[in-house]
């Protein structure tokens, strides 16, 4: 039995949200090459529709857990269930999935059109009338009308990957999967791309999976991420819920910036609070996860995005507030990073917006921060 495949709304409306098509369930999966463990027990929910992404560091396992999607690599174990159904043991070339490769993998002596309609080819019930028909609806999609005649070595690399996705969706997927497709590409286009590509999801509807290392486009395009690191899934959530609620130093350090302070653990108050000592200084703290505190005192770390970190003047009072000098500002245009120097030692990055006149903040001058209790997240513990 195969899963059946929607009907995109690329062609057709909002047809395959509706139709609750696409899910993808990853059941305990695991990938071993020799002595070396690719992807370690994954179990991961993609619901129909969504745009998810694996995010992490090369050699985390995410390209891998997308060919194992795909059907190129066979998982050592577990399973892979698309609408229920498991497809482990299925080709790729049999799986209602298509792949965007980051090279794109277009047909240099094809047109367009093509390679667009190369896929349609051994379509069983489709006529030379429907593969047109599918073909220019693709093109007009993604706004290649007016190229359809042209090679790819007469494409730029933004209309090269717009003829990758539409040779992609043109076949119907209930999946796409996207590995890395805007890597070769240079950082405007990318932006670019970027809202294009999220556009393009919302409107046919089908179940994005896309693997990137780049935090900035999966905190943009994600209705959900998962950040990886060696081989399992770390964190999982809502790209605004695993910014801003980081639970291991790992997520904090890699998905955008973060100040990073070691503190000392002194209490908990029952709740998800902590007490905590930075350096001489009593703070309370928001616990990021079970695993955040112990009942003993100890050595701690927490974080807090340099956005969140409020400055005010030397002596100013309030809860969660220490003295500090700044040591250093840096002009980015809509914000200054402003570097500032803890009692005992570590530096504090905040981001001061631009939107006035302010010239208090100078090299040497001294200041109090903030440090707001919900945005300073006591991580969990490395075990």
């Amino acid at each position: 039995m195969r899963p059946t495949v929607p009907r995109l709304p690329a062609m057709t409306g909002d047809s395959a949200r509706r139709a609750g098509g696409g899910g993808i369930d990853l059941v305990g999966l695991r990938k071993v090459h020799g002595d070396a463990v690719a992807v370690d027990g994954i179990d991961l929910r993609v619901e129909p529709g969504e745009f998810f992404s694996l995010l992490g560091p090369s050699g985390c396992g995410k390209t891998t857990t997308l060919r194992m999607i795909g059907g190129f690599d066979a998982p050592t174990s577990g399973r892979v269930l698309l609408d229920g159904v498991d497809l482990v043991g299925t080709p790729a070339h049999r799986r209602p999935i298509n792949t965007v490769f980051q090279s794109y993998a277009l047909f240099p002596h094809l047109s367009v059109t093509e390679n667009v309609g190369y896929g349609l080819r051994w379509r069983r019930g489709l006529d030379k009338a429907d593969r047109q028909t599918r073909v220019a609806n693709a093109l007009e999609l993604v706004r290649l009308t007016r190229l359809a005649e042209r090679r790819p070595d007469q494409l730029s690399g933004g209309e090269q990957q717009r003829v990758a996705l539409a040779r992609a969706l043109v076949c119907e997927p209930a999946v796409l999967l996207l590995d890395e497709p805007l890597g070769a590409l240079d950082a405007k286009l990318r932006k670019t791309l970027r809202t294009e590509l999220i556009e393009l999801q919302r409107k046919v509807g089908t179940t994005f999976v896309f693997v990137t290392h780049d935090q900035e486009e999966a905190l943009e395009m994600s209705d959900r991420l998962a950040v990886m690191d060696r081989g399992q899934i770390v964190q999982c959530g809502r790209p605004k819920d695993v910014y801003e609620a980081p639970r291991t130093e790992f997520v904090a350090d890699f998905l955008g910036l973060a100040n990073l302070l070691d503190v000392t653990c002194l209490a908990q108050d029952g709740s998800e609070r902590a007490q905590v000592r930075l350096g001489e200084f009593p703070l309370t703290a928001t616990c990021a996860g079970p695993g955040s505190f112990a009942p003993e005192s100890g050595p701690g770390r927490v974080v807090i995005r340099p956005e969140r970190v409020r400055l005010a003047a030397a002596g100013a009072n309030g809860a969660n507030t220490v003295p500090a000098i700044v040591d250093n500002l840096v002009y980015v245009g809509a914000t200054t990073q402003v570097l500032v120097r803890l009692p005992h030692g570590p530096a504090v990055q905040a981001l001061v917006v631009n939107d006035s006149d302010r010239d208090d903040l100078r090299t040497g001058v001294p200041v109090t921060l903030t440090l707001p209790v919900d945005s300073l997240r006591l991580l969990e513990r490395s075990l």
